[in-house]
């Protein structure tokens, strides 16, 4: 495959997925996983997974996690075509629909389309954090260090940075 062709089936993906980011860039990953890791080879699952949590854990946007992949496809053409394609649309229905709102704030149908997001969007993510896990958990403690924090975090009232402090110490101690 050619490097103008690679940049524009990263562009073009990234398009239709922005369609489908209910709930921010993060909810599509699975999508993204299956087509850079699966069908197109770009990277290797813990590829994707490390890039998207160094993202994760540098200041800035979110979305920055669409860039590294593009780039590790692409170089900088394929940044700039995955974060135009990724962010593009999305921004411009985004403005539309704040436009809307901002007329008719009390209208009802807003409160329902909220409402029939908000699932939609929690299982987007729920498929989110498999696809991530299924890509970092490659033994039996980090398996165990998964399930802990998802534990933790839907039964108590612990603050997910604490988590994160707890997993980043297990991990610098070589324990995982």
């Amino acid at each position: 495959m050619s490097y103008l062709t690679t940049v524009f089936d990263l562009f073009w993906h990234f398009l239709v997925l922005s369609f489908l980011a209910i709930g921010g860039a993060s909810s599509t990953l699975p999508d993204m996983h299956r087509f850079l890791v699966d069908t197109r080879h770009y990277m290797t699952s813990e590829q994707l997974s490390a890039m998207y949590a160094i993202s994760q854990a540098a200041p800035g946007p979110n979305v920055l996690f669409v860039e590294l992949f593009g780039w590790q496809a692409a170089g900088v053409g394929g940044a700039i075509a995955s974060m135009v394609g990724i962010c593009g649309p999305s921004c411009v229905i985004a403005a539309v629909i704040a436009r809307v709102m901002d007329r008719k704030p009390d209208a009802r149908w807003i409160a329902l389309v909220r409402r029939g997001l908000a699932p939609l969007t929690i299982g987007l993510l729920f498929s989110t954090g498999w696809v991530l896990a299924r890509g970092a958990d490659s033994s039996f403690s980090t398996v165990a260090l998964t399930v802990a924090t998802v534990v933790a975090c839907t039964f108590t009232r612990v603050h997910p940075l604490v988590l994160v402090g707890l997993g980043a110490l297990v991990g610098g101690m070589g324990w995982v």
